[in-house]
């Protein structure tokens, strides 16, 4: 493995996925290890607080799990009025899961790259949020659930008459109803998951020329955004959660 010798060799390292296969078919091998890694961890500490938890006085991880839990639902309950089984605990592994994808941008940046590279692999990116892949993935899903919810609530009739009646109601002003509406709809997962992606990548790349400065300027710029950044992680997480809810609240609605 070659070592890295300029500014711009180091960003392109920094930012090269540990990859199989080529094209449309090639698959980030590092973003689906971390999603997993993450994803088992979600659902490992929650189920240990569910098993071991007490009616009693809660240990500090219950009392934050608790915390976290009633947050996440009395948000869900102000915004989406239809009962659903599937709308909380969904919008609940939304914002855990996507907060810790973004909690990775804070372990410094040459640590993971070291370390893959002690285990014999020349690329490993940590940071899932910032491959585009991973959002984009997510907001499709989120996307299917919106179609889904509005056949489930209105009907294919009921929702063509949404994409065609809205806003001008003349029949003649149909089709550009229809286009208007259908831009709308599409916009909705590409704007959610490119936000997303696009301030996790950011934060991640001005981590990366922190680390090309010279150390006295790394220490002091380094800290000041990482704690800046602590708010950009927790804010990108619940605006996906937020935003994945008022779209299915959206899609529920009669009118």
């Amino acid at each position: 493995m070659e070592a890295v010798t300029t500014a711009h060799e180091y960003i392109e390292h920094h930012l090269t996925f540990l990859t199989v296969g080529h094209g449309f078919w090639s698959l980030n091998i590092d973003s689906m290890f971390m999603v997993w890694v993450l994803g088992l961890l979600f659902i490992g500490v929650f189920k240990y607080v569910v098993s071991h938890g007490t009616s009693g006085v809660p240990g500090r991880l219950q009392c934050f799990i608790e915390i976290t839990y009633e947050f996440v639902n009395n948000l869900v309950k102000e915004i989406f009025q239809t009962r659903s089984k599937i709308v909380g605990p969904l919008a609940l592994t939304i914002f855990v899961w996507v907060f810790l994808m973004n909690m990775i941008d804070l372990i410094p940046v040459d640590f993971v790259p070291a370390l893959a590279r002690a285990l014999g692999f020349e690329h490993f990116r940590d940071l899932p949020s910032a491959d585009v892949n991973v959002p984009m993935s997510m907001a499709l899903g989120v996307f299917i659930l919106i179609i889904g919810y509005t056949l489930k609530t209105k009907g294919l009739v009921g929702f063509i008459k949404e994409l065609t009646t809205q806003p001008f109601e003349h029949p003649l002003l149909y089709p550009v109803n229809f286009v208007l509406e259908l831009v709308t709809l599409i916009s909705k997962p590409i704007s959610l998951g490119l936000r997303l992606f696009g301030n996790m990548y950011a934060g991640e790349m001005i981590f990366i020329l922190i680390a090309l400065m010279p150390w006295w300027m790394q220490w002091a710029l380094s800290v000041p955004w990482a704690l800046f950044h602590i708010l950009i992680v927790f804010l990108q997480a619940f605006i996906f959660m937020v935003l994945t809810v008022v779209y299915l609240a959206m899609a529920t609605e009669e009118h």
